[in-house]
């Protein structure tokens, strides 16, 4: 498959894109999917995102490539779609069901500025790219071991792995912590009303465990100090063989999740806890309050329920209204899988 991304990317302007990843159920096995292997699934689209150092230079160069991919939007020029990019919704442009038909594949591809993505990933500004990256992708363009970029990918997955703890119990399984970081994302989302299966979560989680337990295993040692795993345990309340976790519930573990969170989840927190002060007080407030999973929850919500209605309104005019309503048809169908 990776040689298939390489194929598709190839033909897109690569000259100022510092990253990209490929996502979805046309890259990383889903449950309801036909399986991912070497060819091309037919009944998935590849979605991809690029990120770029010149939004309006990517557009630019891609519109005069590829002009068909967009919208009428283009035909006002770089410069219109740029700043269509880069002021509305989650900052993220996307062209949608893009038919590549000498691959035999269709894509649907973002175009993000690496300074909004490292905004998103850092302070959950929009909880939109971050909540993609906090899943197993497949990285297309490595980043430098010195780049900002990978220190905030680093930060946002640490980040979901603090609150995902605050949501859990003393004693959880992977697949426990696992859909509770996918699901940050998702539950605020108003297409988990209609538009996605209702078990999408899971069929992400599922057959990821391992790939989910790769791609975290750095931050459990950040954090060994306020959790510990059992690679040979038992699922809580059953014999069932699990990887366990057992995680510090001390008001003094609790103070500092809550302490590092990103801003855009403290700002949303200090809204919804019933106390007043700065975020020092709601901290201490918050860290003995027995709703604070609910409060917690409550507060990634919001970021998300937000920047999902924004993001998918600006998205019918990238899209244009022929292509926005037959891919709203495909999410719809997916209400009613099973």
């Amino acid at each position: 498959m990776l040689d298939l991304y390489r194929r598709v990317v190839a033909r897109f302007p690569l000259g100022n894109v510092s990253y990209m990843f490929a996502y979805g159920s046309g890259v990383k096995q889903q449950i309801g999917y036909e399986k991912v292997d070497e060819k091309p699934n037919s009944k998935s689209v590849i979605d991809l995102v690029f990120c770029v150092r010149d939004t309006q230079g990517f557009h630019a160069e891609n519109i005069h490539r590829h002009s068909s991919h967009y919208s009428a939007l283009c035909h006002l020029g770089a410069n219109l779609v740029a700043q269509y990019q880069e002021i509305l919704g989650a900052r993220v442009y996307f062209n949608t069901l893009v038919p590549l038909h000498d691959l035999g594949v269709t894509i649907k591809y973002g175009v993000v500025h690496e300074d909004h993505l490292i905004d998103d990933l850092i302070n959950w500004r929009h909880l939109y790219l971050a909540g993609r990256l906090q899943k197993p992708v497949t990285d297309l363009i490595k980043l430098d071991d010195d780049s900002r970029l990978k220190t905030a990918l680093e930060k946002n997955l640490r980040s979901a792995c603090q609150t995902a703890l605050l949501l859990l119990p003393e004693k959880f399984t992977a697949y426990d912590l696992f859909y509770a970081i996918a699901g940050l994302s998702y539950k605020g989302d108003f297409r988990m009303i209609f538009g996605e299966n209702k078990r999408k979560v899971h069929n992400i989680v599922q057959p990821q465990v391992h790939e989910f337990f790769t791609l975290y295993q750095p931050m459990m040692k950040q954090l060994s100090q306020y959790m510990a795993v059992d690679l040979h345990g038992q699922a809580p309340g059953s014999r069932k063989p699990a990887i366990v976790f057992e995680q510090d519930k001390s008001g003094e573990a609790t103070r500092y999740h809550l302490r590092h969170l990103p801003k855009e989840l403290c700002h949303r927190l200090k809204r919804n806890a019933a106390c007043r002060g700065d975020y020092t007080d709601v901290v201490d407030y918050l860290a003995v309050a027995p709703l604070l999973p609910k409060i917690v929850q409550v507060s990634v919500n919001d970021i998300v329920w937000r920047s999902s209605i924004k993001q998918s309104l600006k998205n019918i005019a990238t899209a244009g209204i022929i292509k926005s309503l037959v891919y709203s048809f495909r999410k719809a169908q997916k209400t009613f899988a099973v």
